[in-house]
């Protein structure tokens, strides 16, 4: 790959991302839905009711929506976007719990991107085991 086309698709990954982290920041559900491949490809680790691969837009977003709700989320801040040839980041920062036992934890989002979408994401917590007790047993 030339280094003009390298740079290219990394200008792609990023202005995917950066479309992404603006509709999650303003809360624009319709528009984040949208940044999902069909084939969208979640993978949530840990040892809690979510954990494992959740294949298609639906499923994902189903289970994005069931964390939500198990967790009272919240974003607070998007602390970084970053982008590679092939993939990239977003660092948020989240909170999480019921309100007098709320936490913020940063979290690690991975995306790989395919026909200008998300296709894929890995999130990685900076404290797998409060994830797990905030979501709950498998």
């Amino acid at each position: 790959m030339s280094d003009h086309a390298a740079a290219g698709s990394g200008d792609r990954v990023r202005s995917v991302l950066t479309a992404y982290a603006a509709a999650w920041q303003s809360g624009q559900l319709a528009a984040i839905a949208a940044l999902y491949h069909d084939d969208f490809t979640l993978h949530y680790g840990g040892a809690n009711a979510l954990s494992g691969i959740h294949i298609g837009k639906g499923a994902a977003l189903a289970v994005l929506a069931d964390f939500s709700r198990r967790t009272n989320r919240q974003l607070l801040e998007i602390v970084d976007v970053m982008a590679g040839l092939h993939c990239g980041a977003i660092i948020a920062r989240e909170r999480l719990g019921r309100s007098d036992a709320a936490v913020e934890v940063e979290r690690v989002l991975v995306y790989t991107i395919a026909d200008g979408l998300l296709r894929e994401c890995r999130i990685h917590d900076a404290d797998q085991a409060l994830i797990d007790r905030l979501v709950g047993p498998a």
